[in-house]
């Protein structure tokens, strides 16, 4: 039965509680099949929006937007308070230059094969391929969590590094390429050389406010105990969105500075760590289903089929073509193998960040949003179902993989991009890492 067209408070309500219930119980497919989750969330939104069977009537891009925003920005919070320092610092470099240059290169390489292929503008296909550079490391641990086929430490901790640090880089290139449809004539070389400066601007501020963000939350923390402990997560819930929203307004690239200050937190001993970690694990949970859920709403399937020809090239250029070539121009030969590069290759797997990046140029009013909306969701789905569910073989088949004694269950965070670790956890939980 379809839902009215003016929705009151308890009809949303109503089919909001349905929706979270349904995907609560349908992500037991994922650890029985090994489906990435976020493909069965995404599945329900569309189930439910407006051309199926659900019939909810939904097209608020904005809010979708802005929904997306605040999960990613939750949940890179919590995956940089599960980012054991120790293990990323070995692959700074080449996660760094993978999570930019990388980023950099597929987006060049995708914009022109769209151009020449599928005819759109040069401009909007460099705006699609910077959409889609960002990956989604996360799918990768949870199918290989799940069936106990871990990787060495060293190439765990990259992907898991780069999953982390390349949203900010895709979100800046996506707002750049957006910014530069509105700019005309001598404006626009005006605005194409304002990049270079603005990246190191935003990154530079970013790093550093992430960094003192990070180390403030530890004093407040520490140095000021609240009479009402169960007020803790609260108040680290307000402190991370005050670090994206802070930085984000200074010019800053507030993604980075709150996946810096998680890191910073979490490897930094004080009384509730251990309680503020595990309840930042369940707010993401709940952020992602919602996430998830509310994107595939703003889906309508009925507008797919001409894309899909085009999303299907697309998707086998991005997975066969441009990835691989990023990883491999990025990667050092001597530190990873061919067989390991190519597993970063394949393990590129896009989520929801995309779609997110897609709302973006739809808010704008930009010609070609529908169009980037549709074929990115595609692109997503084809990438989560070829790529996702043959993670494990090919970890098998590269002969990469290690298996232990027992499977490590997926975390709470193994939704979304860079938010868990390969790893087994840490037995010295306690223990500080000064961060410097």
């Amino acid at each position: 039965m379809q839902l009215p067209s003016v929705l009151n408070t308890e009809h949303l309500l109503f089919a909001g509680s349905i929706l979270l219930i349904v995907a609560v119980l349908a992500s037991q497919l994922s650890a029985k099949w090994g489906v990435p989750a976020l493909l069965i969330f995404l599945g329900i939104g569309v189930l439910a929006g407006s051309d199926g069977i659900g019939g909810i009537p939904f097209e608020d891009a904005k809010l979708a937007q802005g929904l997306g925003i605040l999960a990613l920005v939750l949940i890179l919070f919590s995956g940089g308070l599960n980012t054991d320092w120790r293990s990323i610092v070995p692959v700074i470099r080449p996660g760094l230059i993978l999570a930019t240059g990388g980023v950099l290169l597929s987006t060049f390489l995708v914009g022109i094969f769209a151009y020449l292929v599928c005819g759109i503008g040069l401009l909007d296909g460099f705006l699609l391929g910077a959409m889609i550079s960002s990956t989604d490391a996360a799918a990768v641990f949870a199918v290989l969590r799940s069936r106990g086929v871990p990787l060495r430490p060293e190439l765990a901790s990259l992907i898991e590094f780069e999953s982390g640090s390349n949203d900010p880089m895709a979100v800046f290139l996506t707002n750049a390429l957006i910014g530069l449809q509105f700019a005309v004539g001598a404006s626009f070389a005006g605005s194409l050389l304002s990049l270079i400066p603005s990246f190191f601007i935003q990154m530079i501020v970013g790093s550093l406010c992430g960094w003192g963000a990070g180390h403030l939350i530890v004093f407040l923390l520490r140095r000021f105990p609240l009479a009402i402990e169960e007020l803790y997560p609260t108040l680290s819930v307000g402190l991370a969105l005050l670090t994206y929203a802070g930085v984000t307004l200074i010019n800053g690239n507030g993604f980075l500075a709150v996946y810096l200050a998680g890191i910073v937190v979490g490897n930094h001993s004080f009384e509730q760590r251990r309680q503020l970690m595990s309840w930042h694990e369940y707010l993401a949970w709940f952020m992602q289903i919602v996430m998830f859920l509310t994107l595939g709403l703003l889906v309508f399937p009925s507008e797919m089929p001409p894309l899909i020809g085009q999303a299907i090239v697309l998707s086998a250029f991005l997975m066969f073509v441009s990835r691989p070539a990023s990883v491999f121009a990025c990667l050092p030969t001597k530190r990873f193998t061919t067989n390991e590069k190519i597993m970063v290759s394949w393990g590129g797997l896009r989520g929801a960040v995309p779609i997110i990046m897609a709302t973006y140029a739809k808010v704008e009013g930009l010609p070609i949003a529908d169009y980037l909306l549709h074929a990115i969701f595609f692109i997503v789905v084809t990438s989560v179902l070829l790529q996702g569910t043959t993670l494990s073989f090919m970890a098998q088949w590269l002969q990469i993989a290690q298996p232990q004694r027992q499977p490590l269950p997926p975390t709470p965070t193994s939704l979304l991009a860079g938010e868990t670790s390969l790893t087994p956890p840490r037995e010295d939980d306690e223990d500080e890492v000064v961060i410097t």
